[in-house]
């Protein structure tokens, strides 16, 4: 089997890079978003291996891949994986199901 390619939605990019901001902003340095940046790569090389390694979300035809305090919420076929939020777990999570219940 071919290795999958990983393709980031707009808004996952734009989350993603925000939460970059926002820690090279507090705490004066870029090393945490360094070693995010790594973990990020770890999750999508393991993704591009184990495409069904998220957890399910019902009612929709996504998976969410939760590591520390992170989750990526993506859809896998057999040609790619589809990566469409990048989201902090302290946020409310019912905004996080209204975003997914809505249309995108």
């Amino acid at each position: 089997m071919a290795e999958l390619k990983v393709i980031w939605s707009h808004k996952a990019k734009f989350q993603r890079d925000e939460i970059f901001k926002y820690w090279n902003k507090r705490n004066r340095s870029t090393r945490l978003s360094e070693k995010l940046k790594l973990r990020i790569k770890e999750k999508t090389n393991q993704l591009k291996l184990q495409p069904n390694l998220g957890r399910e979300i019902e009612g929709t035809n996504k998976r969410i891949l939760i590591f520390g305090n992170y989750s990526i919420i993506y859809f896998a076929n057999s040609e790619h994986i589809q990566i469409f939020l990048f989201w902090e777990n302290h946020q409310d999570p019912e905004k996080l199901l209204k975003i997914l219940s809505s249309k995108q």
